[in-house]
Formats: C-alpha cells, structure tokens, sequence
C-alpha cells in the first residue's frame, strides 16, 4: 500500500476544486472515500483541514493518505462518456463553429440540444465533445452553460489551463454577454434593471427556479428595447450581470413581458396568435466578449436561428448585423 504523499498544485490545475483534483490524479479513490478523508481531516490542503469544494493555488501542497490509487477501479465507470455520434449530427457540430485557436473553441449552440445529461437527458453536447477535439490531445471542456432550449454563444476550452482561466474569467464577471428575446407585451420602461432575487423551488409540476426576495440569491439584469410591434410583442437586449439558473426567463415574467414560448415561467401569456413558432422559446445568446489568457479580446456574434430569424422578421424587426448590438 503507497504511503503518505505530498503532492504540489501545478499551474495546470489552477481554480481547479479539490474534489475534481482528486478525480483527475486519482481516479479510483472513490466520491465516498474522498468525503470520508475530508471529514476525518486526512487529506488537507498546506496543512489544513479543507472542504471539497475549495479551489486550488499553484503551490500549494495536498497531503493524499494512504490507499490512493492513480487508476481508475473500473473504465466503463469513468465520467463524461462519448456518445455515438451519426454523420448528420457531427457535421452539424463542426458546421456550428464560430471560433477557434489553441485555447479555446466557441460554438453556436443549436435549440434543444441540452449542453449537459441529466435523469431523462441522453443526448448532449457534453458526451459529443469528442467530435470538436480537432488536432487536440484531449477533447475540450465546458466552461459555462446554456439552458437547453436557449441557442447561441457557448464557450469551450481547449487545454486545463485554458479552462481554469475561463472559469475564474467567468465567476468574476470579466465575461461580457448579450442577449436578444422576444417577449409577449412591451415593458413599460425602454431601458433598466431587473433585480429579483431567485432560488429553487418544487411546483406540482417539477423543479423550477423562482423569485424569492426573503431567502433567494441576488440575481440582476439590464435590458433594453431594441423594437417594439405596438404592444403586442418587443425586441429585447438582456445583459445578465448575475448569472442564475433560469434568470432572463424569471427576470422577463417578473415584469409582466415573459419571453414568447416560455410557458413555464409566463404561463398562458408567453404565447401569441399568428406567429408559426410561438410554442418554441425565443431566447437567444448573440455575442460574448471574453479575454483570453495570453492578454487579447474576443467578441463573437451568433445568428438567430432559422424559426426566430422568421419571427423577427414577422413582426417587422430589422436584423440587419448592426442594428441591436
């Protein structure tokens, strides 16, 4: 049995939880076993105790008890399995890049592809990365996320490194995104911001984010009208300066103007006569401005979907390139 070990955070693992380091340099220590070192103060962090949830320091020093095993108990156990991808299905994806360079990949998330799999999700973008490794030695990671519904703007990371700087660009609000929705009503403001604190909650019918002023987190977004039909239905810019589950579609219903298709947080409300796709969620991520880890700036823009490109222009809004952003 493998004695004591001190191992020393490297660069590579910067920002990287404690729990996923384990994971990576360890993968047959068990979740279970991991916990139970963690609450018998066996693995520590420079000396201490830590949580599982601590983030990494380059230098720092990781006490790993006895019994760790570098490899995995089982290959068929292992986390983010590829799916089978059809020929259709990858050149889609290939076709759905936007940008890429050595660090980092951005594509243009299509409508209803889930970006992770969950209890009844089988198909997702996480076990279909394999297909956007290109010249890579390990397939990109995800940085961020996007609802399953919503299309647009997705970062991926090439390298660890990369991912690492991505995750801390994005925590501490460096990440600028822009939105565009089109919501059933006007709001009766041009322009402002939307504060309305969200936590999770259960509904007759499942798990949903809601608005709690007590007990929730504070969540914030501006918008903007960029256009308006009458009343009937208007063009948003949506900025979310927090970034909450489910918060521009909570944030749009808390001031009466739920974004068109989305039933579950507009009700009967979020719905208009006449138009084709009016039961499909009109929330799209145009563009994302990021900075990279070797100084630069990048801004990429997505197109609207065919289904909301047609709304758009049903409702007599222009989408020319530069009108909206």
């Amino acid at each position: 049995m493998t004695g004591v070990r001190q191992r020393s955070v490297q660069p590579a693992d910067a920002d990287l939880r404690l729990d996923r380091w384990f994971k990576q340099h360890f993968p047959g220590v068990t979740h279970a076993r991991l916990q139970k070192w963690l609450r018998t103060g066996q693995v520590r962090v420079d000396g201490k105790r830590a949580k599982a949830s601590v983030r990494l320091v380059p230098g720092q020093v990781i006490r790993v008890p006895p019994g760790a095993d570098d490899r995995p108990p089982d290959a068929k156990k292992s986390s983010a399995p590829s799916l089978a991808v059809g020929e259709a299905e990858r050149a889609a994806l290939l076709e759905a890049v936007l940008y890429r360079d050595d660090d980092v990949i951005v594509i243009d998330k299509p409508p209803g592809l889930a970006v992770q799999g969950g209890s009844k999700t089988h198909r997702h973008l996480d076990g279909m990365l394999d297909v956007l490794r290109f010249d890579a030695k390990e397939k990109p990671r995800l940085v961020h996320r996007l609802d399953k519904d919503t299309s647009g703007v997705l970062v991926l990371a090439r390298t660890r490194q990369s991912a690492a700087y991505l995750t801390r660009a994005f925590r501490t609000r460096d990440v600028h995104k822009l939105y565009w929705a089109i919501v059933a009503g006007v709001p009766k403001l041009k322009s402002g911001v939307i504060e309305a604190a969200l936590t999770k909650g259960k509904r007759p019918d499942g798990e949903r984010m809601a608005a709690d002023p007590e007990g929730g987190k504070a969540a914030k977004t501006l918008y903007r009208v960029i256009d308006h039909a009458g009343r009937r239905a208007a063009w948003l810019e949506l900025e979310p300066l927090t970034g909450r589950t489910h918060q521009l579609r909570i944030h749009c219903a808390e001031i009466g103007t739920p974004i068109l298709g989305d039933g579950k947080y507009g009700g009967g409300g979020a719905f208009l006569d006449g138009i084709m796709a009016a039961r499909k969620i009109h929330l799209h991520a145009r563009a994302i401005s990021l900075p990279l880890a070797d100084g630069r700036m990048i801004s990429i823009e997505a197109p609207l979907p065919d289904y909301m490109a047609e709304t758009w222009r049903s409702l007599g809004f222009d989408i020319a390139p530069n009108n909206g952003i």
